[in-house]
């Protein structure tokens, strides 16, 4: 999600495409399948695990509104566009940084 954000950044296209769609589901299918609790016994942090979701969940609503404007207007909706590559970044800081 983030390579693509950052290629059409860099591009200065300014578009949601088709590949950021792909990232963000290819990120909650992986996002479910690492907070699966695979080996017994391990705790998760379930706080941290609802954030992500619901961070995960306005990039799709982000993306999907993004989407639908951008076909209406002709042309790239610089504010959405900002949003898209805002939360995925957010989503990994908090990966990241929240123990």
């Amino acid at each position: 999600m983030v390579g693509a954000w950052i290629a059409e950044a860099a591009a200065r296209r300014f578009l949601i495409t088709p590949v950021m769609t792909y990232g963000m589901t290819l990120s909650l299918v992986t996002g479910l399948a690492l907070a699966a609790p695979w080996p017994a016994g391990i705790v998760l942090n379930y706080p941290k695990l609802g954030t992500k979701l619901v961070i995960l969940i306005a990039l799709g609503a982000v993306l999907g509104i993004g989407t639908a404007r951008q076909r209406r207007a002709g042309g790239p909706v610089m504010g959405l566009f900002i949003a898209a590559g805002i939360l995925p970044l957010l989503a990994s800081a908090i990966a990241v940084l929240w123990n």
